[in-house]
């Protein structure tokens, strides 16, 4: 694998150009192979309710709106529950779709800004390329908290924490 970090992002929805959705994966994807001491290449598609809605339905059989979709460019080896998963070796990470409109009505609902919140998305769902989940309490504690590291490494705030 190289050592080079690679973001490529397809803009379905132009609300995401206006966002900067751009620099936003480059900021957040970055951040989380450095904190992992990772390199590799991740396309991010920037999309609509409707166009998740149906890669929701598609590749997850629930045919609903969600903030975010990740799909790893490899199958994972299993891991025990909390422990650190093995990184992949492979240069192609993955794939991550986003919702204009879940994403911002999500952050109106948390009081946060609307670019924390894609970043704290994009860095949750980089986590899945690399092979973390949360499907169990102790896997979702490992990945909260190193969301919240990795966040603090860019300055944005716990976003687990209770907001006024």
């Amino acid at each position: 694998m190289s050592d080079e970090i690679t973001v490529d992002c397809v803009i379905e929805d132009d609300r995401w150009t206006a966002a900067d959705l751009e620099g936003l994966a480059a900021k957040a994807i970055t951040a989380t192979l450095e904190w992992l001491e990772a390199a590799g290449e991740v396309v991010v598609m920037g999309c609509d309710d409707a166009r998740i809605s149906a890669l929701n339905a598609d590749f997850r059989g629930k045919p609903k709106a969600t903030n975010v979709l990740s799909w790893p460019s490899m199958e994972h080896e299993p891991h025990e529950p909390g422990e650190r998963p093995d990184l992949p070796d492979d240069e192609e990470l993955g794939d991550i779709a986003i919702a204009f409109e879940t994403c911002q009505a999500e952050a109106v609902a948390q009081s946060k800004p609307f670019d924390h919140h894609v970043i704290h998305l994009l860095v949750h769902a980089t986590l899945h390329l690399m092979g973390y989940d949360h499907l169990n309490d102790p896997d979702a504690e490992l990945m909260e908290a190193s969301e919240r590291s990795i966040l603090a490494t860019i300055d944005i705030p716990d976003p687990y924490r209770e907001t006024a």
